[in-house]
């Protein structure tokens, strides 16, 4: 079941949303240290944006909320892109380990 979903508020502009506190890896966030909110999923995805995605910067827009994560924007296929993405992290414990990990070694602030 897909994390994310991809909606078309006005013709033209998408927004990509995804309910927080109801992926896969919730538990697991919490026990890395961190609240699976809207936030911590805005960090997640500018950190897979810039570590694996560089095609996908300056693309679409972040709005995250405490409840939800929300990309926006007029670029649908960025925006799909990106919710695959976040679909497979989302419900991959030993990914969302190895990303989070990864990016406290760097000293990347997750926001949440």
């Amino acid at each position: 079941m897909a994390a994310t979903k991809l909606i078309e508020l006005d013709p033209g502009k998408y927004s990509l949303l995804l309910d927080a506190g109801s992926t896969q890896v919730d538990d697991i966030v919490a026990d890395l240290g961190h609240e699976p909110n809207g936030y911590f999923w805005a960090g997640v995805a500018r950190r897979l944006v810039a570590t694996e995605v560089q095609h996908l910067d300056g693309r679409f827009g972040y709005d995250p909320e405490a409840g939800m994560f929300c990309a926006y924007g007029t670029d649908r296929e960025a925006l799909a892109e990106l919710g695959g993405l976040l679909d497979a992290v989302a419900s991959d414990g030993e990914r969302i380990r190895a990303i989070v990990a990864e990016a406290e070694a760097e000293g990347f602030d997750f926001d949440d």
